[in-house]
């Protein structure tokens, strides 16, 4: 890095939701359980667990929109 320059506060964000829209749920929670994996077992450096920590929150968004819509979808069809 130059002098004078500065990285921002979340370096990266997008790149790390990248291609997530396209995963299936399965896919999306199996990479979220690695990442937590991850995480818990404290064996990475700072920058790179806030990376993963900013990929679990994009897989975990991902997750849920399709709960929701899997939620939705079984409410619509139920004939109380």
């Amino acid at each position: 890095m130059a002098k004078g320059e500065q990285k921002s506060a979340a370096p990266g964000t997008a790149e790390e939701a990248e291609g997530v829209a396209e995963l299936s749920y399965e896919q999306a929670r199996d990479e979220l359980i690695d990442i937590v994996a991850q995480l818990e077992g404290g064996q990475v450096g700072l920058e790179e667990s806030m990376r993963l920590w900013r990929r679990g929150e994009a897989l975990a968004a991902h997750c849920s929109t399709w709960l929701d819509g899997a939620e939705a979808a079984l409410t619509q069809d139920d004939p109380q």
